[in-house]
């Protein structure tokens, strides 16, 4: 069309500088300057081909007028210009229409002018512009006159201009933003340079082309991930030169001139980047581009090319040779496919494709000499595209595919390959998804990648060479330490790490790089993970240390990172084998020059070490005060008592079979020191200070790490000879802690004998800090108790000449301050002291019966204590006074929490005098008129003092006062209920306000069981039935709440109460059950109670009970109770309970029977549920839990028992059920009619109602029959029984229902064996018949479904291994059925839980508890579902696909389009597809799903754009579902539903045909029309079809033929058929039929 306008034109005149300057007068519109444009580009063609008739010799004249008089000022007009912002509306498309035809014109007039003069002067000018650095419209136009006039200059005179043009448009595309993003006006500039100067340019060869290369390779290393997409770009613009078309007619001259992108190892690692760091699909779509160039001009060039890396000798990068060509091109062609195939991003896509990753590999390594014949980064990129896929099921597919390359195949040794896993594996091993089990994975079996992780660490580490494998080993530990791990990955790497064999590879930087990583590990709140983590980083240690670069101390500093109360237990696995591996190396580890050996009985460099560590460590400070004496820090007293303990047992190792007396010498020479400092500690009042606070620090932590886990401590030999080297010290010590703590001296260094003199002299000189060592004196205090008790307590030991003093002395200083003075920091701190000194003393006094008197006559501690002020606080000391209690150490408590652990002491004593005189305690208040004990016979004043307390204390500190109500509240229930009620409230919102996390929530949680939930307060409350009774029913029910939130709340809850109620029961049983049956709500909620997790919560609780099953492996399971808080221990509690019930006991029966009822009720409601039902929904595990539960408490009912619930039993069956609760059903209805034959005529009328009501019903009831044999057993007379069934079974064989045929037939079988069994006469005449039809089905032809069927029916587990009777059992109810029918890994229930659950015994009859027959044998399957899936295996065996699902990349001919200036400016353009001239327009359409769907059908099939009724469509996530961001491909235009009549009569000015999907009288039949290349397709609503007011507006109507009776199609489908149909005759008439 345009030489057809041009020519008109030229027809018109004979003169064309007179067209010329007519076109330049007048508005400069877009088709003014495109008209000029043709014309001028028409005069050049006959100018070139030698037709200059018209005014030839003017033409050159009236070029450089045209381009000097109007196009060079129309571009400065537009560089002024604003270019209407960022958003491409009308006027900025309008300006870079008119920029492209000026841009073109003036290179046809810098042509037709003739010479370079006027190329080179507006190139000259336009650089200027373009080096101005002015707005970025300026830079748009000086690059399009650039790209203009640049071909037109001469390489060698203008070979200056050239480069320096080229420099500037190689800076200026390089600016561009390289991360994908929206693109601006900048971006837009640099676009244009890198797509159309550049390239033109480039055709100037030589100097230009040159200086381009060079600016590329002048940026040194390869980009970075943000850098790497502008390269890419100038390099994909300039890849006809840098990479010659194959095949195309080269000068040899230029080509010898030209660089060679090929033989640069920047350019390759520019594409790998671009490969694997890019983040946006358009800069990976260009790397391979260039790529596949650089192979296909390879493979047609034939000759030999090689690229070496930038570093070494290593593998080529890229190389060719004519003799390797075809394996060469299927390693790239497989490599290529891979890559393009990752951008689908779907898994069931590139799965296929993986097989071709290990084809990689085989031809990457040489098989003559097993080196590297291709670089491994290649493999490299594949691997990190994966990883940072955003489909996780891809990125576990990688990592696993990555850690799976050594178990077939040995790879050489790479640098890029260890730096690869240091690298991004280790990045992608950090998400914790990736752990998960595998589908069918047993729960505990543990993860796959991570068994594969330790497995492929293994085998690499091991065949590293020597040299390599230390910094390999460090560089992986300092990456572990390097970022945030969760405890998953950091638990599977340490584990890794852990199984590496023995090598001395580590040092001491690598040791304090896992000290690093040891810290990491505490982050997390998964205790058991974070201890096992610890637990293998030790064991890494001991593997890979070198000991002969490490020091003791090193060692010594390495193992306090570690918890020893999670991980490094004495008595452990993991203490045994780091004893051993001290044991073995203590000579090789590097000396310390300060070691002395003396008196040792052998010289042992760890013996040496430990004695001088005691030493040092029990040197008085050299610098100490009696006033500024603060406590010293545990660190050290730890580090000390854990390496003597360590020593003492290497010791014993050594001595195993020789003297035992050998241990008891070290030992000895090692606490030398210690014990002479005890020793003196009784009589030496000038003994420093500190040196006393480390001795009793030592002694503690000595006594505390002694202690073996898991074992007990009487077989020990260390710990009875640390015990009696203790108990020599006791009288010393007990001594001077009498004295510290009754004399006034914890803040004087001088000893004097009276406290009198004490209280005058030395009352102001006491610090807060005084509190910390009175808490050191306590605990020493506590620990002598411990062990006198352990030996035996013995009246008149030392122990017992402390308390009693210990204890008067507190009360009198108590009761001596003087209240009616300025209370001082002195005497304030003296008070919390003997209060705090009182507690302790009231505390051993309740655990040791000796030190009670026998008499409950009150003394004066016990009045003294009744009489105490409670939550007396204590004032804060004078003004100036507290300055010096700011001054403190960090280590000094703040005042509020000293007030509050006075107030905790307080409520300790009185938690002890209630618990003492708990008979004293009056039910009301006023039956005393002068109370001896207050506290305690005015019960209502002190538990209104403990509520006070509950609003004053912290968290932390209001355990006394839960047991204080424990004992006051059962008192007062009936008195007071209202108090009682307001106790329950305050006590639950301080346990609601506790996170889980807190060490002290499990403490508070148990007292505040133990008080509300108390036997005695749910006997008061159920008998008075007032607000306490549903104020406990309320918290219960919350409590359960909480559950699904921290996990093991109602573990505490219905532990306490089922033991409490086993307790009461074996002594009233008739009160405590009735009682119980008034909260069988709890018992119910117990019996179906459990969650449905998160899937990181399930993937945190598989992988805790795979290191649980890992057992003493681990030494973390030793050291760290098993609390058992998981959610399976809720209902083996209230199981196990309910199988310590007996029948026979009324209270027992009652309550069972009251469970049942409820359980009933509960499985009614839960089938009127409205929520969706579907297999493993929260709806099928709570009535799978349901009936496990009356499974379970069935041989409690009685015949009339049943007889009031036997309806609702048969009415379930009714109900369409899973598989697994079906399973149930059936076996109770078994187990009853077995029991209780009367009940068959019920079961009989199942069979009567009509067949539509029992489709979903009936094959239930024919299961029941299958097993007649165990239901007739207690039926003397069976005869009646068989004919009943057969006559019924014989019914349903002829069901129009094949399912239901085949249960009836399974049935028959059964029946017709008892049948012959028993010679029933009756059916003699239908032997042949019954028989011959028997044998018919079981010898069934073929191979059909039928016949697959019925075998599959008749193995299943159900008939053919099931016996109800035998299977009745605990391990079937809860394990066996579950696995069997399909229930998700949850729910099954391990009998070893059963018995690991010891807080309710085991009942009488335990082998209940395991299956006798081989059901536990059988491999899960449901025969009606064998069929799906059974050849999925068949395709995962192949080695590698012969065909592969390829998705279409759109690349037009593989070239990236230079052309930017699309008629619709968006990032469409980028992409370089093939857009037609076909518009859709779907403005009446409403559904999202509708046009997410039709907006992807577009894109695919490259629409030029889509008319919406409103944009905000493509916000909506039904849109994007359908879509999979198509949108943003395609161009989306807005036009309302009242705007389309003139939307369509402008595209028919356009030229556009307007068609409308419709069937009308007139309509077309779609394989009948023709479409015209500009077409605009109308879809019309989903409903009403296209108005008839639009129907005028169309030139024709297609309809789609159809053959079906429904007369319509989706309207998205019918919009894509008419959609494929033009693209089809499109394609056809263009001749191109690749996409």
């Amino acid at each position: 069309m345009e030489w057809v306008l041009a020519e008109a034109l030229l027809s018109q005149s004979r003169d064309p500088r007179v067209l010329l300057g007519a076109l330049c007068r007048g508005e400069a519109s877009a088709e003014r300057v495109e008209t000029l444009c043709f014309l001028l580009q028409r005069l050049e063609d006959e100018e070139a081909r030698g037709g200059g008739g018209r005014g030839a010799g003017a033409l050159p004249e009236a070029a450089r007028e045209v381009a000097a008089g109007y196009l060079v000022p129309l571009l400065r007009g537009l560089r002024g210009r604003p270019a209407g912002g960022s958003d491409p509306g009308p006027p900025a498309r309008h300006r870079r229409r008119v920029l492209r035809a000026a841009g073109a014109a003036l290179r046809s007039c810098a042509r037709l002018a003739g010479g370079s003069q006027l190329a080179a002067a507006l190139a000259e000018e336009a650089l200027r512009d373009l080096l101005a650095g002015g707005p970025a419209p300026g830079a748009e136009a000086a690059v399009e006159v650039l790209a203009a006039v640049g071909p037109c200059l001469r390489p060698r005179e203008d070979g200056p201009l050239l480069e320096r043009v080229a420099q500037a448009a190689l800076a200026l595309a390089l600016a561009a933003d390289g991360d994908g993003g929206e693109a601006g006006p900048a971006e837009d500039a640099a676009a244009l340079a890198a797509g159309r100067l550049l390239p033109a340019l480039g055709q100037c060869g030589g100097a230009a082309l040159r200086a381009v290369w060079d600016g590329l390779g002048a940026a040194g290393a390869p980009p970075g991930p943000g850098r790497v997409g502008p390269q890419l770009l100038v390099l994909s613009a300039l890849a006809e030169r840098l990479l010659p078309e194959p095949g195309a007619d080269r000068d040899p001259r230029t080509r010898e001139e030209g660089p060679d992108a090929r033989r640069c190892w920047r350019f390759w690692r520019t594409v790998q980047a671009g490969l694997a760091q890019a983040q946006d699909a358009l800069t990976r779509k260009r790397a391979r581009y260039l790529l596949q160039r650089a192979v296909e001009v390879s493979a047609e060039l034939g000759a030999r090319c090689a690229c070496g890396p930038q570093e070494g000798n290593g593998p080529s990068l890229f190389w060719w040779s004519e003799k390797k060509k075809d394996e060469l091109l299927k390693f790239w062609e497989n490599y290529i496919l891979i890559m393009e195939t990752l951008e689908g991003n779907q898994i069931h896509v590139i799965k296929p494709v993986l097989p071709k990753l290990n084809s990689l590999f085989e031809y990457a390594v040489s098989e003559e000499n097993g080196n590297w014949l291709f670089h491994p980064s290649w493999h490299m990129c594949i691997y990190k595209r994966m990883f940072e896929s955003e489909n996780k099921i891809l990125t576990k597919e990688g990592v696993l595919h990555f850690l799976e390359l050594y178990e077939t195949k040995v790879l050489p040794f790479s640098p890029e390959f260890s730096e690869f896993i240091i690298g991004p594996l280790m990045d992608a091993l950090s998400e914790s998804s990736l752990y998960s089990r595998s589908p069918g994975q047993l729960i505990g079996s543990g993860s796959p990648l991570g068994l594969k992780l330790q497995k492929f660490l293994v085998t690499y580490i091991s065949l590293l060479p020597e040299e390599i494998k230390s910094s390999f080993l460090l560089k992986c530990i300092q990456k572990m330490s390097s970022r945030h791990w969760c405890a998953i990955p950091i638990l599977f790497l340490s584990k890794a790490l852990a199984n590496v064999p023995r090598c001395k590879a580590l040092g001491i930087e690598a040791l304090l790089a896992l000290r690093d990583v040891l810290q990491c590990t505490m982050i997390t709140h998964q205790i058991l993970l974070r201890g096992a983590a610890q637990c293998y980083l030790l064991q890494t240690a001991m593997n890979l240390v070198d000991v002969e670069k490490v020091s003791l101390s090193d060692i010594s500093t390495f193992l306090m990172c570690l918890r020893q109360e999670e991980s490094l237990g004495r008595g452990t696995s993991l203490w045994t084998e780091l004893c051993d591996w001290l044991r073995v190396n203590e000579n090789c580890f590097r000396r310390a020059s300060d070691c002395s050996c003396v008196g040792l009985p052998e010289t042992s460099s760890l013996n040496a070490y430990v004695k001088n560590l005691v030493q040092e460590y029990m040197k008085s400070p050299a610098l100490e005060t009696g006033e500024n004496c603060f406590m010293p820090d545990w660190f050290e007293a730890k580090l000390v008592a854990m390496m003597v303990l360590l020593a003492v047992d290497v010791e014993g190792m050594k001595s195993q079979y020789s003297e035992k007396r050998r241990t008891q010498n070290v030992l000895r020479i090692f606490l030398d020191p210690l014990l002479e400092s005890l020793m003196k500690l009784g009589t030496n009042a000038y003994m420093p200070l500190l040196k006393t606070d480390r001795c009793l620090q030592l002694l503690v932590k000595l006594l505390h790490t002694c202690m073996l886990k898991g074992s007990s401590t009487q077989d020990d030999e260390v710990f009875t000879l640390l015990q009696n080297f203790v108990m020599s010290t006791a009288e010393s010590i007990s001594e001077f802690i009498l004295r510290r703590l009754t004399m006034n001296e914890l803040s004087s260094n001088t000893h004097l004998s009276t406290f009198e003199s004490l209280m005058s002299k030395c009352e102001n000189t006491k610090k807060v800090s005084d509190l910390d060592r009175c808490h050191l004196y306590l605990m020493v205090l506590t620990e002598l108790i411990n062990l006198h008790l352990k030996v035996g307590w013995k009246r008149g030991n030392p122990i017992w000449r402390v308390i009693s003093p210990l204890k008067n002395a507190s009360i009198r200083h108590l009761q001596e301050m003087d209240h009616g003075q300025e209370p001082t920091l002195g005497t304030q701190v003296q008070r919390v002291i003997s209060m705090a000194a009182l507690a302790t003393v009231c505390e051993a006094t309740d655990r040791t019966p000796e030190l009670q008197l026998g008499s409950l006559e009150a003394g004066p501690t016990e009045r003294f204590l009744s009489a105490l002020p409670l939550n007396h606080t204590l004032q804060k000391p004078h003004a100036e006074e507290e300055s010096s209690l700011c001054e403190e150490s960090s280590s000094s408590q703040g005042w509020g929490k000293i007030v509050a652990q006075y107030i905790h002491d307080q409520w300790v004593c009185l938690s002890f005098l209630l618990k003492k005189y708990h008979t004293l305690i009056p039910t009301s208040e006023g039956e005393i008129l002068e109370p001896i004990l207050p506290a305690v016979q005015m019960p209502v004043r002190t538990l209104q003092a403990a509520l006070e307390a509950l609003t004053v204390l912290p968290s932390d500190q209001v355990l006394p006062v839960f047991h204080c109500m424990k004992i006051l509240v059962p008192k007062l229930l009936t008195s007071s209920e209202s108090l009682c009620v307001e106790s329950f409230d305050m006590a639950w919102k301080i346990i609601s306000a506790l996170s889980n996390t807190q060490l002290v929530f499990w403490s508070n949680l148990k007292a505040f069981v133990q008080f509300v939930f108390d036997t005695k307060v749910l006997t008061t409350a159920a008998k008075i039935k007032g607000q306490a009774y549903f104020k406990i029913k309320e918290i219960m029910y919350k409590i359960i709440e909480m559950s699904a939130i921290k996990t093991g709340v109602f573990n505490t809850l219905i532990s306490y109460c089922c033991k409490s109620w086993i307790v009461s029961a074996s002594n009233v049983s008739q009160v405590s059950l009735s009682t119980a049956k008034n909260y069988s709500e709890l018992v119910l909620e117990a019996c179906i109670f459990g969650t449905v997790f998160r899937r990181d919560q399930r993937l945190i609780q598989d992988v805790q009970t795979y290191i649980e099953n890992l057992g003493h492996d681990c030494a973390a399971n030793t050291v760290i109770e098993n609390t058992k808080r998981e959610d399976h221990y809720v209902r083996i509690c209230a199981v196990k309970f309910l199988c310590l019930l007996d029948g026979s006991n009324m209270s027992h029966k009652l309550f069972v029977e009251d469970l049942a009822i409820k359980l009933l009720d509960k499985d009614e409601l839960v089938s009127k549920s409205r929520t969706r039902y579907y297999v493993n929904s929260q709806q099928h595990r709570v009535k799978n839990r349901i009936w496990q539960a009356l499974l379970v408490i069935f041989p409690r009912f009685d015949q009339n028992f049943l007889n009031r619930i036997i309806d609702k039993i048969f009415r379930a069956g009714f109900i369409n059920n899973q598989a697994s609760i079906k399973y149930f059903i059936e076996w109770i209805i078994i187990l009853i009619l077995h029991k209780f034959p009367q009940f068959l005529p019920k079961f009989w009328d199942c069979f009567s109602y009509g067949e539509e009501n029992l489709k979903t019903s009936i094959c239930t009831f024919l299961s029941v029959l299958s097993h007649l044999d165990i239901i007739a057993q207690n039926i003397p007379e069976k005869k009646p029984i068989l004919k009943q069934a057969f006559i019924i079974v014989l019914q349903w064989c002829f069901s129009h229902n094949f399912s239901i045929r085949l249960y009836a037939l399974v049935a028959l079988k059964k029946i017709w064996s008892m049948c012959k069994t028993w010679h029933v006469e009756e059916f003699d005449a239908l032997t042949s018949v019954i028989e011959s039809s028997l044998s018919q089905v079981e010898n069934m032809p073929g191979a059909g479904n039928a016949k697959k069927n019925w075998q599959r029916i008749q193995e299943h587990f159900f008939f053919e291994t099931f016996h109800p009777l035998k299977d009745y059992c605990l391990e079937t109810i809860f394990y066996i059925l579950p696995r069997l029918s399909g229930l998700v890994e949850d729910e099954w229930i391990a009998i070893g839980k059963f018995t690991r659950f010891t807080d309710i015994p085991l009942d009488s009859g335990f082998q209940w508890y395991l299956s006798p027959t081989q059901l536990c044998e059988r491999k899960p399957g449901d025969w009606a579902q064998q069929d799906i899936g059974s050849n999925s295996g068949e395709a995962d065996d192949q080695s590698e696909w012969t065909d592969v699902q390829k998705k279409i990349i759109p690349w037009k001919n593989n070239v990236p389009d230079l052309d930017l200036e699309l008629v619709f400016q968006d990032r469409v353009a980028k992409l370089g597809k093939s857009i037609s001239r076909l518009i859709v327009v779907a403005s009446l359409i409403d559904k999202p799903t509708n046009l997410g769907g039709l907006c992807r059908t577009c894109e695919v099939f490259g629409a030029s754009a889509l008319t919406v009724g409103s944009l905000q469509c493509t916000r909506d996530k039904q849109f994007q579902c359908l879509s999979v961001s198509a949108e943003q491909w395609l161009p989306l235009v807005e036009v309302r539903p009242p705007q389309l009549i003139d939307f369509l009569q402008q595209k028919k000015a356009e030229g556009y045909t307007v068609i409308g999907v419709e069937q009308t009288a007139r309509s077309v039949d779609l394989t009948q029309y023709s479409f015209p290349e500009r077409s605009l397709l109308l879809l019309g609503n989903e409903r009403e079809g296209i108005p008839a007011n639009l129907i005028q507006q169309l030139d024709v109507c297609v309809e789609i033929p159809q053959r079906g009776i429904i007369r319509s199609l989706n309207v998205h489908v019918s919009g894509a058929l008419l959609i494929w149909e033009y693209t089809r005759q499109q394609l056809l008439k263009h001749g191109d039929t690749e996409s």
